[in-house]
């Protein structure tokens, strides 16, 4: 599979604070990260010729059928064409591959990919769990929460593997140091072990520091032809491979026998599609790093499985022998994840998208990996039935 690898390049990038923006509308959040990554590409919004943006539920704002003038109302980007994309938590690098496959298709020179969640002042009742129940929904109207539903899978693993809540703790710790780093994070303070294990239980055997945040958050991203890239500026990162994969998930098993609550096919079939593109044949090696999935910390253990790093049943010791911690081989979420930077829905994707252009150009500070040459941007959404995968590099 060739597809758009190689073709197009990420020439500028934004992302905002990400925390509780009680002082920010949608709209001021996209407008700051898109001025951001026009600043950033050297370019003004009049030479945007479309634009893509993931938002997963802007009913919860009232304003569910024109989404689209979200962006460009804040920004005048009268008349290109905006697009809505929601793909569950992997709306964002969705929102990233569409905006590709236009530039790659040489329909358009220079597009946006942005994405954006204002989630902190949204009440219980009008929350996507609630809004599912009373829809009827056949699972969540039973009761499960999303951390109900990774409960099981933590469960699970532990039994087949031998893992233990030592290695969630390994995780949260990880990413809150990793979190400590990143200005942009919501949270950016470091646990001990025993403040993870004192927490309180919110989904057996997950606990309060298991958890990413609820958060508000923005990211945009521009994106050209490759070729045109070093018309704008020298610093720019290669998307090699991109790809979106739809499963059944665990609440439709009917159409998935195999599924066994200790790995995502969604992630798996992600993984390969874009590996493929990108000619990446053993990503333990050939990736220098990552941000993967990590709203539950049994969640980015899974992923480092299921994204070729380690073997399957293995991903719990590794995180527990540092093995995914800035300084090893492969530093997983050096941004801090979700689990630092929170998960405003829409924008997860491209903001992990851009903290991995970050490390290719050497700008990513404190966080930056020595010698980071390829990286990966991952997103698992939903019931563990879709997943995202981008694969960038250095020209």
């Amino acid at each position: 599979m060739s597809g758009l690898g190689g073709k197009v390049a990420i020439i500028g990038t934004g992302i905002i604070k990400f925390g509780e923006n009680f002082h920010q509308s949608l709209t001021d959040m996209i407008y700051e990260a898109v001025t951001l990554a026009m600043a950033d590409a050297r370019i003004e919004s009049k030479q945007l010729q479309a634009a893509w943006f993931g938002c997963y539920e802007p009913m919860l704002y009232g304003f569910e059928g024109n989404s689209g003038t979200f962006v460009s109302d804040p920004l005048n980007l009268f008349p290109i064409p905006v697009t809505r994309v929601a793909a569950y938590c992997a709306t964002g690098i969705e929102a990233v591959r569409n905006a590709a496959l236009a530039v790659a298709s040489g329909e358009y020179d220079l597009v946006l990919a942005v994405g954006a969640e204002k989630m902190r002042e949204v009440p219980s009742r009008g929350s996507l769990v609630a809004q599912a129940v009373n829809r009827g929904h056949p699972v969540l109207a039973k009761g499960r929460t999303a951390p109900g539903m990774f409960a099981l899978l933590a469960t699970r693993y532990f039994k087949e593997y031998g893992a233990d809540e030592e290695a969630l703790g390994a995780v949260a710790m990880k990413n809150h140091y990793h979190g400590s780093l990143n200005p942009k994070a919501h949270f950016q303070k470091e646990i001990t072990a025993e403040m993870h294990a004192r927490a309180p239980k919110v989904a057996e055997p997950l606990g309060l520091f298991d958890c990413c945040p609820t958060t508000d958050g923005a990211a945009a991203a521009i994106l050209t032809r490759t070729e045109l890239a070093p018309k704008f500026t020298d610093r720019y990162s290669v998307i090699r491979g991109i790809a979106y994969a739809v499963t059944a998930g665990y609440w439709n098993t009917q159409f998935d026998p195999s599924w066994n609550f200790t790995s995502f096919r969604a992630t798996r079939e992600a993984a390969k599609a874009a590996y493929a593109m990108a000619g990446v044949t053993n990503p333990a090696k050939q990736i220098k790093v990552a941000e993967c999935h990590d709203c539950f910390t049994i969640t980015e253990i899974v992923n480092y499985e299921d994204l070729g790093f380690f073997e399957p049943g293995t991903g719990w010791r590794a995180v527990k022998d540092g093995q995914t911690k800035l300084g090893s081989p492969l530093p997983v979420n050096t941004s801090g994840g979700l689990k630092s930077c929170g998960h405003p829905i829409g924008s997860s994707g491209v903001r992990m998208i851009n903290n991995i252009h970050d490390q290719l150009v050497g700008r990513a500070g404190k966080m930056q990996v020595k010698d980071a040459d390829m990286g990966l941007a991952h997103n698992l959404g939903g019931p563990g039935a879709v997943s995202a995968v981008a694969v960038l590099s250095q020209p």
